[in-house]
């Protein structure tokens, strides 16, 4: 049987999630809030999926870049080894360093640095579109002349360092401050105090901020999130809110080079209030809370949906393109619920039976025989028959 290994990368990290939320508590300290834990885990297990896609595209493109263009024919010899690390964790430093300084970069980074709470699940807090941006800069490493085997087998290692950097229960280091980022280092990277902002890029190794000037020691108590606080919950927002702050801006500006500006420029220079109008307009809710109801129900959506993503990424290789699309569009409705569910957005159970059509859909999909057929379309008929009354009462158990 062929499985996909990457599968139990979900069950490693939650394990240590687990395990630092545990250790929290006994030493009293409270670094986890249920709201921020569940939408940074939202994101990270999005990405974690679409992962099925990228990770397979961007291995060709780098075989693509390294048959056409390699500059050198670098072999595997463990020194080569180690010049890789250190281009790759270079190439790092300077994505990131762009990644907080333009705009277009900035507007894909920014969902990892939305959280006011510094934990491991912060650290999963990756979209998209911040893998695909980051793997661009990566593609000089084929063009150098690595290979693209030795480039994928790294990344996954390089990948793996910085999720433990991300915690409050781990003070400094010792010798290692010196030369290796550490969770003293990144928390100041991850703060929004005056003194801290655009410090310490490093993924691996610190020495690149001290080299390029951009070290900050951790000396007093770090402020996360970012500096004008996203106060939502919603997927979507948390999501895509400053490409729509960038498109609010680019009408707004007059003549191509403020455009352009707008595109490459810094992110102090977008209007802060252009969020606000935004918010208005896309009736974005501020600082709701949920309720010990909805809490219990989302964390028992939220295991369903890490079980569903373990199986679907465990068992790639047997399923479709369309399975996999519609797992995928499943996934996506599954976070919009739990963001809207957060903010106590009333009457959204359409939501969940788009949820229950498309989930309905993957299982036909995978047992396709008459009696899953009968089964699905009689209980997805009685949901849309009784909809307004399911509403009501779905509302009512959830909100009141």
């Amino acid at each position: 049987m062929k499985l996909n290994y990457l599968s139990f990368a979900i069950p490693f990290f939650v394990g240590f999630m687990v395990l630092e939320y545990y250790l929290s508590g006994k030493k009293k300290s409270l670094i986890f809030r249920f709201e921020e834990a569940i939408a940074n885990l939202s994101v990270g297990l999005t990405e974690r999926f679409t992962d099925l896609i990228t990770g397979g595209l961007f291995y060709f493109f780098f075989k693509w870049l390294y048959e056409n263009y390699a500059i050198f024919n670098i072999s595997t010899a463990w020194y080569n080894w180690v010049a890789l690390f250190l281009v790759t964790d270079l190439v790092y430093y300077w994505y990131h360093r762009f990644g907080h300084k333009v705009n277009i970069l900035w507007s894909v980074h920014v969902v990892h640095h939305q959280s006011e709470d510094y934990n491991y699940t912060t650290s999963v807090r990756v979209t998209l579109f911040q893998a695909v941006g980051r793997s661009l800069f990566w593609s000089v490493l084929p063009i150098l002349g690595f290979s693209p085997a030795m480039v994928t087998t790294f990344l996954l290692i390089h990948g793996a360092y910085p999720f433990f950097t991300h915690t409050q229960l781990i003070g400094k280091l010792g010798i290692l401050e010196y030369f290796l980022v550490t969770p003293s280092h990144h928390r100041v990277h991850h703060s929004s105090n005056p003194e801290y902002l655009d410090k310490n890029y490093g993924d691996i190794l610190i020495i690149w901020d001290k080299m390029f000037g951009t070290f900050a020691k951790e000396t007093v108590a770090p402020v996360y999130g970012i500096t004008k606080p996203l106060n939502s919950y919603s997927f979507l927002w948390q999501m895509f809110h400053f490409q729509l702050e960038l498109l609010y801006a680019l009408k707004k500006a007059k003549g191509f080079l403020p455009k352009l500006k707008v595109i490459f420029g810094k992110p102090d220079d977008i209007d802060p209030r252009i969020r606000s109008v935004l918010e208005k307009k896309l009736n974005i809710n501020q600082g709701t809370k949920a309720s010990p109801i909805n809490h219990r129900f989302i964390l028992l959506q939220s295991f369903f949906n890490m079980c569903f993503v373990f199986f679907v990424i465990l068992f790639s290789h047997y399923q479709t393109a369309l399975q996999i699309t519609i797992a995928g569009v499943f996934l996506l409705f599954s976070m919009v619920n739990t963001g809207a569910i957060l903010e106590r957005k009333q009457k959204i159970f359409y939501i969940e039976f788009i949820r229950f059509l498309l989930l309905s859909s993957y299982i036909y999909l995978i047992f396709p025989n008459y009696f899953t057929l009968m089964s699905l379309l009689s209980f997805n008929l009685l949901l849309l028959l009784f909809s307004k009354t399911i509403t009501v009462r779905y509302d009512r158990w959830l909100f009141s």
